[in-house]
């Protein structure tokens, strides 16, 4: 599953260098999960990636596409887990991953200027695949989800190619019908580095 993210990373970056006009931005991601993921697992996810493309179609609108990876982590002791018909006791360890997709759009409120906000949104899928492992066991849940993922942040230009982004996107997940049903939701804080081609 890394090297396939990697390599798709890579591919995008490439392909995303290649286009005239183009704003690309690769973030670290930190997490907070919401609803049933927050109280699936309660800590904060401190691994995870972001890579957006944009084609700039005005001076102020791009759009393209998105995809990034959160990892949700936490040890529980002595906790149970029940599955369907299924209780499971004993110390505990919860995986949740997330990988969005989505195409996105953005406005960007004063292009050209140092600091320079916008506004977004995504609609696709995100990947989610959850573990619990007790011992010798694990049970494994997975959902594709619809996505909506709004986003808000700025991009400080640090010469004419180059901009540290700062952005908040809210990925807005739908119930599945699937082993994971519940709606998938977390909050993402990103930060990172736009290149942009002219």
């Amino acid at each position: 599953m890394k090297k396939i993210i990697l390599i798709v990373t890579i591919c995008l970056i490439s392909v995303g260098a290649l286009f005239a006009q183009s704003n690309t931005t690769f973030t670290y991601s930190m997490g907070f999960g919401t609803g049933d993921l927050g109280d699936f697992i309660q800590q904060a996810s401190f691994r995870g990636v972001n890579l957006d493309f944009r084609k700039m179609v005005q001076p102020n609108v791009g759009v393209g596409f998105g995809i990034g990876w959160n990892v949700f982590y936490e040890a529980k002791d002595d906790d149970s887990y029940t599955v369907g018909n299924s209780t499971l006791s004993g110390k505990q360890y919860r995986y949740s991953n997330h990988i969005p997709m989505v195409v996105n759009g953005a406005y960007f409120l004063k292009p050209g200027e140092t600091l320079n906000p916008f506004v977004g949104l995504g609609i696709g899928t995100m990947y989610t695949r959850r573990n619990t492992d007790m011992n010798l066991y694990t049970v494994e849940q997975e959902a594709w989800n619809f996505l909506l993922q709004p986003e808000v942040g700025f991009q400080y230009m640090v010469n004419d190619a180059t901009a540290i982004t700062v952005s908040g996107k809210f990925n807005s997940g739908f119930k599945a019908g699937s082993e994971l049903e519940s709606a998938q939701s977390f909050f993402a804080l990103n930060i990172g580095f736009s290149f942009i081609g002219n």
